[in-house]
């Protein structure tokens, strides 16, 4: 790690879902009830879809007849998770982007996988850059390789850690404009001035498939009832972590992953209510 990256980590501030100011915007999700439409792949759609509805937001998932050219301008946010492309072609996926940015819908760009080795693929993630995104998670690996660091991903897993995407983040919110959030055992998230540390959470989520991918869902749910991005990604991941000790709680050491799943969506019901 370098020394600049070490500064970042050193000088950032941790939060956590007892901020009141974060408890009362992930409860706004619930209040205001936004519509939030996204892309994702299908294997992350139903958790993605219910972990909306558990912090009180209205999801609608999918490209059908002329939802990409519709929904996004009349929804409170939208979120792509670009392993979309395996059941939407590219173009799809680049008209909901443009949709929503000419509407001056906030939406958050999911990068699953970039910089594991699908060239194409990479090119297009990248292409989507071009049409601001408000909020852009991810990996560690994922996001380094989409501000041009070393790309270390195997698939849509990550061989590094959230400490080491920290600079690299930093950079890429100051040149897009976007706030960005790395997930990992501490979560960082970063407008490109200031870093905030989200701690928590459970290793189990790693063990769920779509958890991460249902993350940006929740951010765009948070980003649909306040304008502030940085504070709308907080509140996405420190809800999450929260949620996630919770579902542990609940479950004890021995709880498995599929019950931990369920009880996630559960806990983020409780937060919510």
């Amino acid at each position: 790690m370098t020394e600049s990256a070490t500064a970042l980590i050193d000088t950032s501030r941790a939060t956590s879902f007892d901020d009141p100011q974060v408890a009362a915007a992930y409860r706004r999700i619930g209040e205001v009830g936004p519509f939030v439409y996204g892309l994702t792949n299908y294997i992350a759609a139903n958790l993605s879809a219910n972990v909306l509805l558990a912090a009180g937001a209205g999801p609608a998932i999918g490209a059908g007849a002329d939802w990409p050219t519709t929904f996004p301008a009349g929804a409170g946010a939208v979120w792509i998770n670009t392993a979309t492309v395996m059941s939407n072609d590219a173009e799809t996926v680049r008209t909901v982007a443009r949709t929503a940015r000419d509407a001056g819908t906030p939406w958050v760009l999911d990068p699953v996988a970039v910089g594991a080795g699908a060239v194409e693929y990479d090119a297009f993630v990248r292409s989507l850059l071009e049409f601001g995104p408000a909020i852009i998670r991810g990996n560690a690996s994922e996001l380094i390789a989409l501000a041009g660091g070393d790309a270390t991903g195997k698939g849509v897993e990550t061989t590094a850690d959230s400490a080491d995407a920290v600079e690299h983040i930093a950079a890429l919110a100051r040149t897009s404009g976007a706030v960005l959030a790395v997930s990992g055992p501490t979560d960082y998230i970063t407008d490109g001035t200031e870093v905030v540390a989200v701690p928590g959470g459970d290793r189990r989520l790693t063990q769920v498939t779509g958890a991460g991918c249902s993350l940006g869902a929740l951010a765009a749910g948070a980003a649909a009832v306040t304008e502030d991005r940085l504070l709308a990604a907080v509140t996405a991941h420190a809800a999450y972590a929260r949620a996630a000790e919770n579902a542990a709680q609940r479950l004890g050491p021995r709880g498995g992953s599929g019950s931990f799943a369920v009880a996630l969506v559960d806990g983020l019901w409780e937060l919510a209510n």
